[in-house]
């Protein structure tokens, strides 16, 4: 008698499933672009790190110390520099983590058995990628200095005293501390900012769905775009302030000071909301239920954290993906939040990213906007 009462509802389950193939496929879906994501994203290894060089010695010497470097894979050089200024400015646009400079009397000191020093300039940003790069180039440097300290004993005498021939002098800029508070806050406040903004906008417009209360605002003589308006105007406004309770948090309580211009943290701050609010609308719009929106906000929001560099460097990451977040909104939102915050840089190295996050949000917020009202017609 139970069997017979449960396997109707057993049933009726299968054939409501059966009814909604878009939330069946992207529950079926999810699961294998996590592990995918997660697979391949996730990793604790920090390599090809972003190196520029400004070798003044340029000679056969100051090259092969450098080659030592390149083929341990742990770092990648992106170019070389003609001055110490030019070093910096590389770090300041995040073109590289890392810059070597080599002095001209680099080979000189050595062949005289004098120390030939190093100087080596960390972004400090991200600590981890930072004591990756410290420890890798202080290994690479001792191995390198005991074999020129064996081959200076062997021209002078063991009898004779030899100083370490070879030492990095490092320079770490923006978090000289290197505490992993500093790196996250602003990435997380971006994190944040993208999943309100999104989730927020994908539930306000299909929960009206659901309850049949859409329908009857279209039916009022009040046109699409003025009730794409209305709905939209309300979570801009909420989303702004989460911007300032987050920059408030992260400032107050957890120490991390802003060290550029807060006008232009905001204002780029808007414009990045602009964009997210526009995937919110599209969510909404390919979406019939609740579960639908979570579901595909997920799919958003599972790639930004894994692809942006949010927790783990891009660089580490295999090609492919490495390209796909390029195509991720939050990828140029955190260079921007980690230069102007840590690093305190202006729009003139940050200009790319504002352009790229601009066109972005006009363009994804129009589609949002034309699928919208395109919906409501």
């Amino acid at each position: 008698m139970m069997n017979s009462r449960i396997f109707p509802i057993i049933r009726k389950e299968f054939i409501q499933v059966r009814r909604d193939p878009r939330t069946l496929a992207i529950i079926l879906a999810l699961p294998a672009l996590q592990l995918l994501l997660f697979g391949y994203a996730v990793t604790t290894n920090v390599d090809h790190i972003a190196t520029v060089v400004f070798n003044q010695a340029m000679d056969g010497r100051s090259r092969d110390f450098l080659r030592a470097f390149t083929n341990t894979e742990y770092f990648t050089v992106v170019g070389n520099v003609s001055s110490h200024s030019e070093a910096r400015e590389a770090i300041d646009r995040g073109d590289a983590k890392v810059a070597f400079i080599i002095p001209p009397d680099f080979s000189r000191n050595l062949d005289a058995g004098k120390p030939a020093y190093v100087q080596m300039i960390l972004d400090g940003s991200d600590p981890n990628t930072a004591s990756t790069a410290l420890f890798t180039a202080s290994g690479i440097a001792q191995s390198r200095a005991a074999a020129e300290l064996q081959a200076a004993m062997m021209r002078v005498g063991s009898a004779r005293s030899v100083e370490m021939p070879i030492e990095v002098r490092p320079n770490i800029l923006y978090n000289p501390s290197m505490q992993s508070v500093n790196f996250m806050v602003p990435g997380l406040i971006g994190l944040i900012i993208q999943m309100q903004a999104v989730i927020l906008t994908a539930f306000a417009i299909v929960r009206e769905r659901e309850k049949g209360t859409l329908e009857q605002l279209i039916v009022t003589p009040i046109k699409p775009w003025e009730l794409m308006v209305g709905k939209i105007a309300p979570y801009v406004l909420i989303a702004f302030a989460q911007v300032a309770v987050a920059l408030a948090v992260g400032t107050l309580w957890f120490q991390v000071e802003i060290a550029g211009s807060l006008l232009l943290l905001l204002g780029l701050s808007t414009v990045f909301l602009v964009g997210s609010l526009g995937i919110g609308m599209l969510v909404s719009t390919v979406s019939k239920t609740q579960t639908q929106a979570m579901q595909m906000s997920m799919m958003v929001i599972l790639p930004a954290i894994l692809l942006s560099g949010f927790m783990f460097p891009r660089e580490s990451m295999p090609a492919l993906l490495n390209y796909l977040g390029y195509f991720i909104p939050l990828t140029y939102f955190l260079k921007i939040l980690r230069g102007i915050v840590l690093k305190g840089v202006g729009l003139e190295y940050l200009w790319v990213e504002a352009l790229l996050l601009t066109v972005f949000g006009l363009l994804i917020f129009g589609i949002s906007a034309r699928r919208f009202q395109k919906n409501l017609e």
